[in-house]
């Protein structure tokens, strides 16, 4: 399906080099936020106070974190659990203050505003259970990474696999320098984005480089840098119909789904933005400076004719 065909292949490798300076240039600020300001962990990662709270009635859940900021917990997350009646609260860790005061300061707080609020439990989350959450978060994001450089190696070829790597990291660490340069609050569910964009930006890579190896095939006559152009030109009305649509649904997420999903939203936006970025700039640059020819991908013994480029019935057979 295609919305619209460009004739003439846009020379996107032309900047090549400009562009990959820029990408290198805000990989290397990322990392430096990373290191001197760290990510802003929320509760799972640094430990805290647990608290489910019942309501009489359904709970207006943006009262209830307006309620508790204005106890200074601003860092706080508040959202339903279960049903409509039921809220999770989750409070950091605050020096000179025990889990137990913390728990009776903030059910004081929502009793005054409404006497139906009831305490179901509250439970005490320890440093040691966010840094296992962390460690296992790292080894998600390995073995992700692990099992996607194998899966390129082995359908493409090992300078496809190690572009895009290359790709998917410096989107990866792009996010989290967001989240660092900001101070976002780095939660379970951005987590999960994070490792949703490895896959989506890897998918938007798997597909240009398929129509590389694919040129190569077709059109002998072209150089790797025409075969590259033309390959991402030809993907371009796919990227939009692909991309413009996860986009949409992302965007309702972060404007109508709450602080619940905000930050959830907000990671998959920018790696949304930068997958494609990457996949065309970062990722088939990378694949022409590493010198792929036709021959790491064509077997002289199956090399078809020449064809030309222009023939949209180019590379058939009968």
């Amino acid at each position: 399906m295609e919305f619209f065909r460009i004739k003439r292949d846009i020379p996107f490798m032309r900047h090549a080099l400009a562009f990959n300076v820029v990408s290198l240039v805000t990989f290397l600020a990322a990392v430096f936020f990373l290191f001197s300001r760290g990510l802003h962990l929320s509760v799972e990662f640094t430990g805290g106070t647990l608290l489910e709270v019942t309501y009489s009635q359904p709970a207006d859940v943006g009262a209830v974190r307006d309620t508790v900021a204005k106890l200074g917990f601003e860092d706080a997350q508040v959202q339903n659990f279960g049903s409509a009646r039921d809220v999770l609260i989750r409070l950091p860790v605050r020096k000179g203050v025990t889990s137990a005061q913390q728990s009776n300061q903030v059910m004081a707080a929502l009793q005054a505003v409404d006497a139906g609020a009831t305490m179901r439990r509250a439970e005490y989350v320890g440093p040691q259970v966010g840094d296992e959450l962390a460690a296992d978060g790292l080894k998600a994001l390995a073995f992700v990474v692990v099992g996607i450089m194998i899966y390129l190696a082995i359908r493409f070829e090992w300078k496809f696999a190690v572009a895009a790597i290359i790709a998917n990291l410096h989107d990866v660490i792009i996010i989290l320098g967001f989240f660092a340069f900001f101070q976002w609050e780095f939660s379970l569910p951005v987590l999960a984005a994070v490792l949703a964009v490895l896959g989506y930006s890897v998918n938007e890579s798997v597909v240009i480089f398929d129509r590389i190896r694919e040129n190569f095939r077709r059109y002998r006559k072209m150089s790797t840098v025409e075969i590259i152009n033309n390959a991402i030109t030809s993907t371009i009305s796919r990227t939009i119909i692909t991309h413009g649509s996860t986009q949409m649904m992302v965007l309702s997420m972060l404007l109508f789904g709450g602080a619940t999903l905000h930050y959830f939203a907000l990671a998959l936006t920018i790696g949304i933005l930068f997958g494609i970025y990457s996949s065309v700039f970062v990722a088939a640059s990378i694949v022409m400076w590493l010198g792929i020819e036709r021959e790491d991908l064509v077997k002289s013994s199956g090399a078809k004719k020449d064809t030309d480029p222009n023939d949209p019935n180019a590379g058939a057979t009968v």
